[in-house]
This record gives structure tokens, sequence and C-alpha cells, in this order.
């Protein structure tokens, strides 16, 4: 047992943990979102109550080798398979861009793994850096008066 998962997870990346057919790429396009996007890749995701599963759109755009864009479907599918278990259940399906091309595995790896976090996190939790803003000034009285500060 591999340390991290739970116990009978094994990291295998079966048929059933893949999206295959055009109309499940389609549902992910029209029912789901994007999720996440950049300079490598655009992620999108439809959630489902079945595990996760993964799609790759990996075009002749990208790269016309096809062991460049065996390449960058092989990293991003081996990243899929250890993380998978961690992931929310639905659909993900990865549109690689031309940049992909160009870039390291370690690269498309680190830049796959910022775009499911983000997918992983509740949509309550902001996205920037900043704390939310806090209310900075007391409610005005209701006499409609200026209020003078208590001193302490």
């Amino acid at each position: 047992m591999t340390a991290g998962k739970p116990p009978g997870v094994t990291a295998r990346y079966p048929r059933s943990a893949r999206v295959r057919a055009r109309p499940e790429f389609d549902a992910v396009f029209t029912r789901g979102r994007r999720a996440a996007a950049n300079a490598l890749f655009a992620l999108h995701h439809l959630p489902a109550d079945h595990p996760a599963r993964l799609g790759l759109a990996v075009s002749r755009k990208v790269d016309k080798r096809a062991v460049v864009r065996n390449r960058i479907k092989r990293v991003l599918r081996d990243h899929f398979r250890r993380e998978r278990h961690a992931l929310p259940g639905g659909d993900f399906v990865v549109v690689a861009r031309a940049g992909a091309a160009r870039a390291s595995g370690a690269e498309i790896t680190s830049a796959f793994r910022h775009a499911l976090r983000r997918v992983a996190l509740p949509p309550s939790i902001p996205d920037g850096t900043m704390p939310p803003a806090s209310p900075s000034s007391p409610p005005a009285s209701p006499s409609g008066g200026a209020t003078t500060p208590a001193v302490p």
C-alpha cells in the first residue's frame, strides 16, 4: 500500500476512468464549466456522482508530431491516475494548448496539479491572496447625528 492513499485504492487507470465518447465530451463542454486555464491547457469539469474520469483533447494544433502529443497525454494521464482517489467526482476534460508542446513534463504536471487544486477547493473560498473585507466603520446611529468614538 502506498502512503497517502486510502486502503483498497489502486493507482490503475481503467477504461471506466476515461471520458471516451463524443457525447461525454460534449456534455462536459455544454453543461460543465471551465475550471482553470493557463498557457498549457484549459481544464473543464462536470461534477457527477461517479468517481473522477479524465478526457484528453490534444489536437494537431498543439504540435504536428504525434510523439509530442502522446507525451503530453502520457504525462497528464500519469498524474491523474495518481491523484484520482483524492479528486471530487465527475468528468475532467483537458484541452491542450500549443504551449504544452514546449513544456517539460514537470511543467505540465505542475500546471495540471494547480488546475486540479482549483477544482477541489469549495467555491466559497476566494482565489485571491487578500482576506475578505471586514466592516471598517460602525453603523450609523439611529438619530442620524455624528457619533463620537469611545475613548478607552
